[in-house]
C-alpha cells in the first residue's frame, strides 16, 4: 500500500549515502517489499552522486535471509535480489556493509556483494540454506568471489555457525571492530580523501585484474595508469602534493 513505511531508509550527510534496512518484525529479511524499497535507495544514492554508500540495519539482525513465508505461497521470483547483488558489487562508488548484529542465509550474500564489510565482534553468520531444502545458490557468486571455497565448504554443507574473526580469517569481512560507526566514518573519511574518478577506477580493477592472464592485466592497466597520469585528477593530485594542500576534486 502507498501509505506503508518504508523498508529501506536512505540518509545522505557528507557525499556518503547511508542506506538502513529497517524491517525489524521479520530480521531484515528479503521480502519483495524490500528489495523493491532497497532499489529505490539505491537508485536515490546514484541520483545524490555519494562518494560511498553504506549499508546497514536497524534492530538487532542485519539480516535473517529469504523471506520465507514469501517463498512458500508462490512461484519464486529471485530477479529483485540478483539485481540488488549486481547494483552493490558494480556500482562505481565503494560500498560498506555496517553489521552490529546476525546475518544469516541470503544477508550474507548481500553483505558479501559490498566492497568493504565491517563488523561487531559479538555477530555471528549461517548459511542454513541446506537445512531447509535448498542451496545458498545465487549468494555463492560474491561469497566465492571473496572466500576460496575450501574455506567456506563446512559453513555452506552444514548450515553451522561461525564467528565474526573466522569470518575475517577465511576472507569474508575485511573489518573486525568494537567500534563500528567509527570504523567505517574513517573509511568514509578516507575515500573522500581521495579522487571520485580515482576511486572508481580502483575499485574496477578489483574486480577485474584477478580474473585477467597476466599479459591481458599488464595491457589493460598500463593504458588504465596511461589515462589516469594524464587526468586533471592527476594534475590537481601532484599539483596538490607539491604544495602541500589539500586536493580540490571535480565532482
Amino acid at each position: 500500500m502507498a501509505d506503508e513505511p518504508a523498508l529501506v531508509q536512505l540518509g545522505l550527510d557528507r557525499g556518503v549515502a547511508t542506506i538502513t534496512l529497517d524491517s525489524q518484525p521479520n530480521r531484515n529479511a528479503l521480502s519483495r517489499r524490500l528489495l523493491d524499497d532497497l532499489h529505490r535507495a539505491l537508485d536515490g544514492a546514484e541520483e545524490a552522486e555519494a562518494r560511498a554508500v553504506v549499508l546497514t540495519h536497524a534492530g538487532p539482525a542485519f539480516c535473517s535471509g529469504a523471506d520465507l513465508r514469501e517463498r512458500s505461497s508462490g512461484p519464486p521470483d529471485s530477479g529483485p535480489m540478483v539485481a540488488a547483488l549486481e547494483r552493490l558489487m558494480d556500482m562505481p562508488r565503494p560500498t560498506i556493509a555496517a553489521v552490529r548484529g546476525a546475518v544469516r542465509a541470503g544477508g550474507i550474500g548481500l553483505m558479501a556483494s559490498c566492497d568493504l564489510i565491517v563488523v561487531d565482534p559479538s555477530v555471528d553468520f549461517a548459511l542454513t540454506e541446506v537445512r531447509i531444502g535448498v542451496a545458498p545458490a545465487i549468494i555463492s557468486v560474491p561469497i566465492l568471489r571473496r572466500v576460496n571455497p575450501g574455506r567456506i565448504a563446512s559453513a555452506m554443507l552444514t548450515g553451522e555457525r561461525f564467528s565474526a574473526e573466522e569470518a575475517r580469517d577465511m576472507g569474508l569481512v575485511t573489518h573486525v571492530s568494537a567500534d563500528v560507526v567509527d570504523t567505517v566514518d574513517e573509511l568514509c573519511d578516507g575515500i573522500r580523501r581521495g579522487a571520485p574518478n580515482a576511486v572508481a577506477a580502483t575499485k574496477r580493477l578489483l574486480g577485474e585484474v584477478p580474473h585477467l592472464d597476466r599479459t591481458e592485466g599488464f595491457d589493460a592497466m598500463r593504458r588504465l595508469s596511461e589515462e589516469l597520469f594524464t587526468s586533471d585528477d592527476a594534475a590537481e593530485g601532484m599539483a596538490a602534493f607539491a604544495e602541500k594542500r589539500t586536493p580540490r576534486w571535480a565532482d
